[in-house]
């Protein structure tokens, strides 16, 4: 801007302030509040805004965007622990939310085995008789300080491999697919339990974290680059699972790891041209088939025709 009358020029957004840089691609003259540095010259920020809309923008190698923060990875940590001081302060909370497939609840309150019509007082609970929440809510829940030296190591391993793991599938996948990726891993181990113990109840994360760690292999090896070091992981990884599986459920270990595979294939391989659509489509027919096998063990366990 010109100010007509001593010949100065002003930012065309700040007319008080003397400037005689112009911006390179609309040539107007900004003061150094407004310059941004670009390849040749100074950019206006109105210049610098719709150039960004042209940009393309950056994605992993399997299409989600890309992030330097876990901020998912943080958040399920967050939401473990805080669960597990619930637990600390309410322990019953557990007999309600563990992946129980049938079972009874009696007039004390405690949890009891069972899959007749229930006992005068008692009531029917479990996946079978309409609490599909179980699902979900039992693989945010673990082991009591109470049961013994497992008690504590349930969690502080699970958490630590979910840390590990986590930050490694977060950032290849993004944060919506690795959230896909996790909570189909964790559905699919309760579903596992639910198929073939419907009778034990069962908490645990393990199941979503077995689930990332059959991810971590899928996508490493699709990449074939490996950023946690192999082989000396994997056997670590397969000593606590071997521990875990012996102490707690093997179910729900096994679910998780071939929920996780299966999800991890489709996201790793789905083809470029309709990634987006073909990933959703898979992450979605594994759902599918997850709810279809809940629904016919609940049928076989209540009689329904």
């Amino acid at each position: 801007m010109d100010t007509g009358q001593t010949g100065t020029t002003t930012c065309y957004r700040h007319p008080k302030r003397e400037s005689y840089v112009r911006c390179t691609r609309c040539d107007r003259f900004i003061c150094p509040d407004c310059m941004r540095e670009a390849s040749v010259g100074h950019h206006c920020p109105e210049c610098v805004r719709e150039g960004n809309r042209g940009v393309r923008e950056a994605r992993t190698a399997f299409g989600g965007r890309l992030t330097a923060v876990p901020a998912v990875t943080s958040a399920l940590i967050a939401l473990n622990l805080l669960a597990y001081l619930v637990e600390l302060a309410r322990p019953g909370v557990v007999a309600r939310l563990d992946a129980l497939g049938t079972g009874l609840v009696g007039p004390d309150g405690g949890q009891y085995v069972g899959t007749g019509a229930p006992y005068p007082g008692f009531e029917a609970v479990g996946i079978a008789h309409g609490e599909w929440y179980r699902l979900v809510t039992s693989a945010f829940l673990h082991a009591l300080p109470t049961e013994g030296l497992f008690g504590i190591t349930h969690i502080l391993f699970n958490m630590s491999w979910l840390w590990l793991f986590g930050r490694v599938a977060e950032e290849q996948l993004g944060r919506v697919r690795f959230l896909a990726l996790y909570l189909l891993s964790a559905v699919g181990g309760s579903v596992a339990v639910y198929l073939i113990s419907p009778d034990r109840p069962t908490i645990g994360a393990s199941g979503a974290v077995f689930g990332l760690a059959a991810g971590w292999f899928v996508l490493t090896r699709r990449l074939r680059h490996d950023p946690l070091g192999g082989g000396r992981i994997l056997v670590s990884f397969l000593v606590w699972m071997a521990i875990s599986a012996r102490v707690t459920s093997w179910q729900g270990h096994l679910g998780g790891l071939l929920t996780g595979g299966a999800v991890a294939l489709v996201l790793a391989y789905a083809p470029r041209a309709r990634r987006a659509a073909v990933q959703a489509a898979g992450c979605g027919l594994v759902l599918l088939v997850l709810v279809g096998l809940v629904v016919l063990k609940t049928r076989q366990l209540t009689g329904a025709a």
